[in-house]
């Protein structure tokens, strides 16, 4: 992977942290639901508009593979998945634990990598291990019950690591911003319809948080998603995970510097040991896949 991929992974990294605290204030004025249909509706309608501007230098002739598209819908619905439940998660939980328990993502990578045979190796086991005493430090309290946003956001990790796995699959056969807008559009959508259903959005709302909603639709949603797109369409998932998981300590530094937040000792004990577990779960390279499933198309 190219040093030039890493940056582009890193400035995403620092654009998801402090993000958290976008997505965090915006609860504020709206629903989780109100608050990720205009995001990424707004996102995928301004990279749409990017693109038809820079066709010939954003748009690769890559003709799609068979079944791409149905792919790429695939993809949208875990992002509306992921995005929906880290935002619900976040209602109740601060911007920096929710940072660090959504970069576990980066142990579930290689994890979730066993289905499809790509082996694993103890340092992801170890990394596991560790993240998971972090976790216990962080969220778990006193009387062994952990909050439920905390499970919330837990849970929405898991649907990010098959997200990354997801990305790293379709992107090289739809193309980096083809895949990026269907992505976004898709999970605007159903973020709409949940909305509707389940929330009263009003215009004063989505007004009154604007400020909230234009980072995440034009840095987090419109740059920070498709910059994660171009660089994996040549970066190895657990690669990439390392790097992107940096966004847990951006979080914190962002809960830290702009809405005050704190952690107890007890909590940045769970937050060093998760972080640390994620860094360890990374320092192996990846291991050649069994033979037998070498090419397995289940992703």
């Amino acid at each position: 992977m190219s040093m030039a991929a890493d940056l582009i992974l890193l400035i995403t990294a620092l654009i998801w942290g402090f993000a958290f605290v976008a997505q965090r204030t915006g609860m504020s004025y709206m629903g989780p639901f109100t608050f990720n249909a205009v995001r990424f509706l707004v996102g995928s309608l301004t990279l749409f508009s990017v693109a038809m501007i820079f066709k010939e230098k954003l748009l690769q002739p890559i003709k799609p593979q068979k079944g791409s598209w149905r792919g790429a819908l695939l993809t949208g619905l875990v992002l509306f998945t992921a995005a929906s439940l880290q935002q619900a998660g976040l209602v109740g939980t601060t911007a920096g634990k929710a940072g660090f328990i959504t970069g576990l993502y980066v142990v579930f990578v290689p994890i979730l990598g066993l289905l499809v045979g790509k082996l694993t190796s103890w340092f992801n086991w170890a990394g596991a291990i560790l993240a998971v005493i972090g976790l216990f430090f962080l969220s778990i309290r006193m009387d062994l019950t952990i909050a439920s946003s905390d499970l919330i956001v837990l849970l929405g990790a898991v649907i990010w690591a098959v997200h990354v796995h997801l990305i790293g699959y379709y992107s090289p056969r739809i193309g980096a911003v083809r895949l990026a807008i269907t992505q976004f559009m898709v999970c605007g959508v159903l973020s709409f319809f949940s909305a509707l259903l389940i929330e009263s959005p009003s215009i004063v709302e989505i007004r009154n948080g604007w400020i909230s909603l234009a980072y995440g639709a034009f840095l987090s949603v419109g740059l920070a998603y498709t910059l994660q797109v171009v660089a994996q369409q040549k970066a190895d998932p657990s690669h990439a995970a390392i790097i992107l998981s940096l966004e847990s300590l951006f979080a914190a530094i962002g809960g830290w510097w702009t809405l005050g937040e704190r952690l107890d000792a007890r909590g940045m004990l769970g937050a060093s040991l998760m972080l640390a577990g994620m860094l360890i779960s990374q320092m192996s390279k990846p291991l050649k896949a069994r033979t037998r499933i070498k090419n397995s198309p289940k992703i």
